[in-house]
């Protein structure tokens, strides 16, 4: 599978704990940007995709008329003859009825909203623009115009209680969600977060709590905890991010998008203005894993599907026996740690350590 992500970064205002690149919208620069991601997508005429992912940023901040132009260029450039899935992030405030006919009408079949809380302050409180009212006005409309609608979802915002987290799942549940990524809130440094600290953040302890709140019910609605912080009922699941998960190739479009291409991964520059230029010339990192050192990476990445996990006997017919051998010992060594679980030779996270595993993933990557 063979992903495209087109990456948009103009958001109406940088949120308090955000840390991704994005800037504020400019019709100038749109109109702009529109352009440079089409003349990049050029370069790479000939590739076939299965799956479309616009993030950012705020893609609904191109409005009907950018997006459609957008849309139909890269479908002209690379056909879209299979796609299986196509994906468009949104926030409340800009999800409007005529946008979201304009994305269903491009294509789009799949939503993913902004929300974070139906908190209005646990909102106010991290700089959202939006209120509960125009969170639940989104859903509405991106329920008559989408056949699969997301929703994100912040743990451990200032204030955030198990009896505020309970109220914002039950009514996600309610409007008919049935895909819903579940982030636990990690204040960056950098962020206006980090710089004014609020004193009524959940402590770790706290979070880890409201997290398995989360876990719990959702799992008592009939979803599945597919990924560390994904929960979709049966069908509902993103392709677009299970292909990441599953070590396959993307290539992303736009300032601050990554690609993984015949094993070469490589990133453009995080710089709009010099996108614009020539979007060719913003292309860094490029790294070429080598086949020993691609399978840790690969194993690494399974295991955050949560119920596939990583599979030696899939692994074993990519790979050559010595590498599978030096994989093996460290997930055996981290299975009689208590870390991970075997079946066979499936190995899966243990549920309790799902919000530590970071560690064991350094432990695989590094040995």
């Amino acid at each position: 599978m063979t992903g495209l992500y087109v990456h948009v970064p103009f958001c109406a205002r940088k949120c308090d704990y955000c840390d991704f690149y994005s800037l504020a919208k400019s019709e100038g620069q749109i109109h702009d940007y529109v352009e440079a991601v089409l003349a990049e997508a050029k370069h790479y005429q000939g590739l076939n995709f299965d799956t479309i992912y616009f993030g950012g940023g705020t893609p609904s901040l191109l409005g009907p008329e950018n997006l459609e132009k957008l849309y139909s260029g890269l479908r002209k450039t690379f056909g879209f003859e299979k796609i299986l899935e196509a994906t468009i992030e949104t926030n409340p405030e800009s999800l409007t009825e005529q946008f979201a006919l304009s994305a269903r009408n491009c294509g789009f079949d799949r939503v993913s909203i902004g929300i974070q809380s139906l908190n209005d302050g646990e909102l106010q409180s991290v700089g959202r623009i939006h209120n509960s009212k125009k969170a639940i006005d989104a859903i509405s409309i991106a329920n008559r115009h989408f056949k699969r609608v997301s929703a994100d979802l912040i743990i451990g915002l200032p204030g955030q209680t198990k009896s505020s987290l309970l109220s914002t799942l039950s009514k996600f549940v309610e409007f008919g969600l049935k895909h819903i990524s579940a982030y636990c809130l990690l204040v960056e440094e950098g962020t206006k977060l980090h710089q004014n600290m609020p004193d009524n953040l959940p402590s770790d302890d706290e979070q880890a709590d409201l997290f398995e709140q989360c876990r719990d019910f959702l799992i008592s609605k009939n979803f599945r905890h597919y990924e560390i912080s994904n929960f979709a009922t049966s069908g509902e699941e993103s392709l677009h991010n299970i292909n990441y998960w599953e070590c396959g190739e993307y290539l992303g479009l736009g300032p601050g998008a990554s690609s993984h291409l015949d094993g070469i991964r490589f990133k453009n520059e995080e710089n709009l203005d010099k996108y614009i230029n020539n979007p060719i010339s913003c292309k860094f990192i490029e790294e070429e894993l080598a086949p020993e050192d691609k399978i840790f990476e690969e194993a690494m990445l399974n295991l955050r599907l949560l119920e596939n996990g990583t599979d030696l006997d899939l692994l074993s017919q990519k790979y050559k026996p010595e590498n599978i051998s030096r994989l093996q010992d460290r997930l055996d060594e981290l299975v009689q740690d208590d870390k991970l679980e075997k079946s066979g030779n499936v190995y899966t996270i243990n549920p309790s350590f799902v919000l530590v595993s970071n560690p064991i993933f350094s432990k695989i990557l590094n040995g």
